[in-house]
């Protein structure tokens, strides 16, 4: 009864979301209701702010769904992955010619900072209409007004975490927006990561423990608390919320198989934690907060995930030779389904050396685990092209990588798309809508418990409590088959190692590396015996140092067959701001961040909101 009830909620909030959707142009913050679902007949009973806040979930689920997923713009500004496209200019390869203020930010094709800045304003606005509406609602009891509030400053508070760590200092708006304002004035992200600190708090202390898939519930509240005490350099009270999060007993990591695939042998708990049918059971314990993508549900986006056309390597491309050199793949259904088995991917999401090798320092890991099919390597798939049987000893054999000569075995030596490791247990979504398999519908986790106590371990690590800090990476760990770590492994490197392990195609790297390069610099903490300073933030950071040190494709600017070099800087720490939002506030100052074109205007933020 609760999953049909979230349902019909789904569909209402999926008509209220196309109903006040705007794009990042002049009206970028400017409320345009064009339906019959205003504020003033939506926000009259439990079931119209429900149905709002439902809005506000699918404005957060459409970052993992659809054709070049905006996750991906946070994966390759990280060591976890690069833009994989090499057959056209345009693609995030060569960051410090394409990244700038009024380029093409919201393109499949190019980069979706665009996207984080239109959508993290929609959904800020969502929720300033809910929080602004509560009051006037004489036929709500206060309690459930409260629960409604808290959930409000969940979302709004989601976003504007997001937004500090992708653009550092913004505007900010904290009412219901009645008319346009071009008069926004950029606020320092401290004074409002404190605001929206103490509007988890209180969201802390009225939001259910539970709740039904795809709502909030304390235990989301209490895990993006743990990230804005962390973001404040608050370490103990990251540790609290933490506390509260892992301690509550609705929350437990999972350890035994369950789901649809539990009673196959061959398979782990690994794989059934990413089970599309699996996360929303009930009996799945780990999941905190996640978004619902379910086909058939009308609330359904028409794509689905598309995981594994995103990310999986274009290996069924004619380039892949036999060493006897022949054609070796081919993309169609014929005996060996390739496509159908591990999906029909493009390589756009291209996963790099660190993540796919040099992070995986245990052969135990079930994360890592060829023999039960969790982890893929090219060598695991076989020569499928119907044209060389008989012809070819090759046919139906494992792929090779060079002849017995050294020949590299790809004809237009494109490796950077066609050739690398991937999680399959992670990306593998059945498809309902195509073949060969793209990825299709499925619930995605925000968060999991998994993370909490990865982000209980950094604040350990932050406080100087090692051995603290290592029994949280070891509870991760241990869950996956490895051995655990000892006190003296421990540093921010093996806890972001752990999370690049444990979270891959599902944190926002980037967000939480330019958070954790805040926290160094704020804290005095070296990394490779170099200290940082907020001074110089978008010069010299940990974000920048961090990348260099283990994506080798920024770090040696490799070039891909166009010709086009993987570049970046140290002030990518930070997105620009989209040129149109600030030409469109001609009434106030929106500043640029440093290293892009109008940065040298800026004034300084103010150190307070002002609403």
């Amino acid at each position: 009864m609760k999953n049909n009830n979230i349902f019909r909620k789904l569909t209402i909030a999926s008509v209220f979301l196309l109903a006040i959707n705007t794009g990042c142009k002049e009206s970028w913050l400017e409320p345009q209701p064009l339906s019959f679902f205003t504020p003033e007949n939506t926000f009259t009973s439990e079931g119209g702010f429900n149905s709002a806040l439902a809005s506000c979930g699918l404005n957060v689920r459409d970052e993992f769904y659809g054709d070049g997923q905006p996750i991906i713009t946070e994966l390759l500004f990280s060591e976890m992955a690069v833009e994989g496209t090499t057959d056209k200019f345009g693609p995030a390869v060569d960051l410090n010619v394409l990244i700038t203020p009024d380029a093409n930010l919201n393109s499949a094709d190019f980069n979706r900072i665009g996207w984080y800045w239109e959508r993290g304003w929609l959904g800020i606005r969502l929720a300033n209409t809910i929080i602004d509406r509560v009051p006037q609602a004489t036929a709500i009891k206060e309690d459930v007004k409260n629960i409604i509030l808290g959930k409000a400053y969940f979302y709004r508070a989601y976003h504007y975490y997001r937004l500090v760590h992708q653009f550092g200092d913004i505007p900010t708006t904290f009412k219901e927006l009645a008319e346009p304002k071009l008069d926004f004035t950029t606020v320092k992200r401290e004074a409002i990561l404190q605001k929206i600190k103490a509007d988890l708090d209180f969201a802390m202390k009225v939001v259910p423990w539970t709740s039904s898939k795809g709502d909030v519930n304390r235990g989301a509240v209490g895990h993006l608390l743990t990230k804005v005490n962390l973001a404040l350099g608050l370490y103990d009270e990251a540790i609290a919320a933490a506390d509260q999060v892992i301690n509550n007993g609705a929350y437990k990591l999972m350890t035994s198989r369950f789901g649809v695939d539990a009673g196959n042998a061959n398979k782990n708990v690994i794989w059934d934690l990413h089970r599309p049918a699996n996360k929303f059971l009930a009996n799945n314990t780990e999941v905190l907060f996640s978004v619902i993508d379910r086909y058939g549900l009308p609330s359904a986006t028409t794509t689905g995930t598309t995981s594994m056309r995103q990310a999986v390597p274009f290996f069924s491309v004619n380039t892949i030779l036999t060493p006897d050199g022949r054609q070796g793949m081919v993309p169609n259904q014929v005996e060996f389904d390739l496509t159908t088995l591990y999906g029909r991917g493009i390589g756009r999401c291209r996963a790099t050396p660190y993540s796919t090798k040099d992070i995986w320092d245990d052969n135990k890991d079930l994360r890592h685990d060829t023999k039960s099919g969790n982890w893929m390597t090219m060598e695991q798939l076989v020569y499928n092209n119907p044209a060389i049987k008989g012809v070819s000893p090759w046919y139906g054999k494992p792929l090779q990588f060079r002849d017995a000569n050294g020949k590299l075995l790809v004809s237009t030596g494109d490796t950077i798309r066609t050739w690398y490791d991937w999680p399959h247990y992670k990306l593998y979504i059945e498809d309902q809508i195509r073949v060969p398999y793209q990825g299709g519908n499925s619930d995605w986790y925000i968060f999991r418990l998994a993370e909490t106590y990865l982000l209980r371990a950094e604040a350990h690590w932050f406080k100087g409590n090692l051995a603290a800090a290592a029994d949280d990476v070891n509870r991760v760990r241990t869950r996956a088959g490895c051995s655990p770590y000892p006190v003296s492994k421990i540093d921010i490197g093996t806890i972001l190692d752990e999370r690049g392990r444990e979270l891959y195609y599902e944190e926002p790297r980037k967000t939480e590396l330019a958070r954790i390069a805040y926290q160094m610099a704020k804290s005095g903490k070296s990394y490779n015996g170099k200290t940082y300073s907020l001074s110089n933030f978008s010069g010299s950071n940990f974000f920048y140092d961090r990348i260099m040190d283990k994506n080798i494709f920024y770090k040696n600017r490799v070039r891909n067959v166009r010709g086009d070099s993987y570049t970046m800087s140290p002030y990518h720490v930070l997105w620009p701001i989209p040129r149109p939002a600030i030409l469109a506030n001609s009434l106030g100052q929106i500043n640029q961040n440093i290293g892009y074109a109008g940065s040298e205007t800026n004034k300084p933020a103010l150190d307070q909101i002002t609403e």
